[in-house]
């Protein structure tokens, strides 16, 4: 962990950074156009750059829960009891109700093979929308000021919402999309896995069959069409959702100045819950996904 020193070291640092960035120095030349641009700029700003590699400030906050998260689950499992108490039953509570839920829908074999996929998902993202909604984010860091000397957008926030960074939810996109074509292998092998999508289904024959064989082949191009727009579409979903949320919380505290103290506070609930459910939705959708492919025929049935 940083200590204050480090932390003001890195601080400074990334001041002069984003200094040097397009973005703040175009902002810097035309204040008029910075001050036109309210809200959660689309891109993450770049507080150091090391040429290939860019560290952005969703890119700290990341490390910064991530890190968080594993803190807290190791602090909670350190002295494991017979009965739980305190954070590890907290812990274990969490756990085990996503691992019963998740049974319910992909049944106890799928989930032996995939829970740890799908949990970790879901407790990421949850503490990530949950912690941009801390008080201070998006509202640290650097901006242009305006012509009575005041400071009310921060252009080049130090720290940004996890998920309202594109990057983010289309890198977990694509991992699952990863790791979903290793499931499906898996589960039907490289034969299976082709007849799955374009084979046909149902008993028929004679010219019926001919006919089906030629009609489960469109519908299997159609289908690996839908299939490469899934991490499109699971990315845009999350990401826009948050990325709305926060430029809500920003647009409702600057409408009375006098009361941004009060007049976002009904919205903050509702984010709470927009992040909940962005959770669920996203690790629901990724579930459902890999129960498709990977269960047979004669299981749908059943």
């Amino acid at each position: 962990m940083l200590g204050i020193s480090g932390f003001a070291t890195f601080a400074a640092h990334a001041a002069d950074e984003v200094a040097k960035t397009p973005a703040a120095a175009e902002a810097a030349a035309h204040p008029e156009k910075a001050e036109a641009h309210e809200g959660l700029t689309p891109d993450a700003p770049v507080l150091v750059d090391l040429g290939v590699f860019k560290i952005t400030s969703s890119m700290v906050f990341t490390w910064i829960v991530a890190l968080g998260i594993i803190g807290f689950a190791r602090y909670a499992m350190r002295n494991v009891k017979e009965v739980p108490e305190g954070a590890q039953n907290f812990w274990e509570w969490l756990v085990e109700s996503l691992r019963d839920f998740l049974e319910g829908i992909i049944g106890r074999e799928l989930v032996l093979k995939t829970f740890w996929f799908f949990a970790t998902i879901f407790i990421f993202i949850l503490f990530c929308n949950w912690a941009g909604l801390i008080p201070g984010m998006g509202t640290i860091g650097w901006g242009v000021p305006d012509a009575q000397g005041g400071l009310h957008h921060i252009s080049h926030p130090l720290f940004r919402g996890v998920n309202a960074d594109l990057n983010m939810t289309l890198a977990m996109s694509l991992i699952f999309f990863a790791c979903w074509i290793v499931w499906a292998l898996q589960a039907n092998g490289p034969g299976g896995f082709i007849m799955h999508l374009f084979g046909p289904k149902g008993n028929t024959k004679g010219a019926m069959k001919v006919l089906m064989v030629a009609v489960f082949i469109i519908v299997g191009l159609l289908e690996v069409v839908s299939i490469l727009f899934r991490p499109v579409s699971l990315s845009f979903r999350l990401y826009g959702n948050i990325y709305a949320g926060e430029n809500i919380l920003e647009s409702m505290a600057n409408i009375v100045p006098a009361l941004a103290w009060l007049i976002p506070v009904p919205f903050y609930f509702m984010e709470l819950l927009v992040g909940l459910v962005q959770a669920l939705v996203f690790m629901l959708l990724t579930a459902v996904f890999t129960l498709l492919i990977c269960q047979h025929e004669e299981e749908g049935h059943h």
